[in-house]
């Protein structure tokens, strides 16, 4: 392998890694109690991606790949391991803030601890040949797995905490956690490419390390704007009981037919309510509706699961999509935009996308064609 081109791809990586790794460490936060869970996933962060630099800069500087490759074998599994773990314990304290335990980080350290000696116990006690390359395929696979375990568990808290956004708010708080979405998934991606790495042709390497480029500036740019929405979505979070305390909560789909007494008082408050369109208010929520029929949010969030199917979100954008037919129809003079605005919507773009999936085509077409057909 060309050795400068090597070099090169971890000189570009490495200066990326150490920037945002300082970045994630020591950049200013509004300095108020709620951001604290925001700093601390940061800054494990900032360690996972410290790891990653300081793994980068003996390969660089050190030639290891090439002067003592059994040794980058082994530094390489265990890097990657512990790096595993921070990064999703960086992810998932940001969507469950119980999680993160002074129990659980020292098991998982352990964890480390344990898989690092006995990969070293591979590369030094076995005899080369095939005997050790089991021995690290193992090792590799074990790798493999626990990625998978860790990213299992970040899924399962980003769809708590996206359910748990659409049965108490109006509005598309999901959408500014999808990142974590994305990025998990390309983790895991990513993550199966370390394991790779281990076992990778020298020649190919640096095309592995260029792509991982992507892969850090996308995690850098996410947590400089989610910076913006953390705190609306915190204060989410913050009124609710421990994930893993939690019991479940029924689907739409799951909620049974029969209909509890309690309905029936929920309607009538309803219906009042629903005449003073109150629902094209930004920002509404499941307990100031609930406050304001008299009951409240356990009863409401059933009564709409049960009579609608759909979550409190899915239920009051239906009602705004009614709203801006409506006006659609009745102010021809207004535009799409000044109409999803006042039906409540924050974002004309989510307006047109709920809309479009709604009628099967965006509100400009539908205004035209239901003016064509009167």
């Amino acid at each position: 392998m060309e050795h400068t081109l090597y070099e090169y791809s971890l000189g570009i990586a490495l200066v990326l890694m150490l920037f945002f790794a300082v970045y994630f460490l020591t950049a200013k936060t509004p300095g108020r109690p709620i951001y604290a869970n925001y700093v601390r996933s940061r800054r494990l962060m900032g360690v996972a991606l410290l790891a990653l630099s300081a793994n980068y800069s003996v390969h660089l500087f050190g030639g290891l790949r090439f002067l003592y490759p059994d040794a980058a074998i082994q530094m390489n599994l265990s890097t990657y391991f512990l790096a595993y773990w921070l990064f999703s314990a960086a992810l998932t304290s940001l969507l469950d803030r119980f999680y993160l335990t002074r129990q659980r980080f020292v098991r998982h350290i352990l964890y480390w601890l344990v898989f690092t000696a006995l990969s070293g116990v591979i590369l030094i006690v076995l005899p080369k040949g095939t005997a050790q390359h089991v021995g690290l395929l193992l090792m590799a696979l074990w790798l493999l797995a626990y990625g998978v375990y860790l990213s299992r568990r970040l899924i399962l808290t980003y769809r708590r905490a996206v359910r748990l956004f659409d049965d108490t708010h109006s509005e598309h708080i999901a959408a500014y956690i999808r990142w974590m979405s994305v990025f998990t998934w390309w983790a895991v991606i990513y993550g199966v490419s370390c394991g790779l790495l281990t076992f990778l042709p020298d020649r190919y390497v640096f095309l592995w390390i260029l792509s991982s480029i992507p892969f850090y500036i996308y995690l850098y740019c996410s947590y400089m704007n989610y910076l913006l929405f953390y705190e609306q979505v915190e204060s989410i979070l913050e009124k609710e009981v421990p994930m893993e305390q939690e019991a479940p909560c029924p689907s739409a789909e799951e909620v049974p037919d029969d209909t509890p007494t309690y309905h029936a008082y929920i309607e009538l408050k309803l219906i009042a309510w629903l005449d003073t369109n109150s629902y094209t208010r930004p920002g509404l929520t499941i307990e100031e509706l609930a406050a304001a029929l008299g009951t409240n949010r356990t009863y409401l969030s059933a009564y709409i699961k049960a009579t609608y199917r759909v979550t409190f979100r899915e239920w009051v954008a239906g009602l705004r999509i009614g709203y801006a037919k409506q006006m659609l129809m009745q102010h021809p003079e207004m535009t799409v935009s000044a109409i999803s605005e006042a039906s409540g919507f924050l974002s004309l773009s989510y307006f047109t996308r709920i809309f479009t999936e709604k009628e099967g085509c965006t509100p400009s077409k539908w205004r035209k064609s239901e003016a064509a057909k009167g």
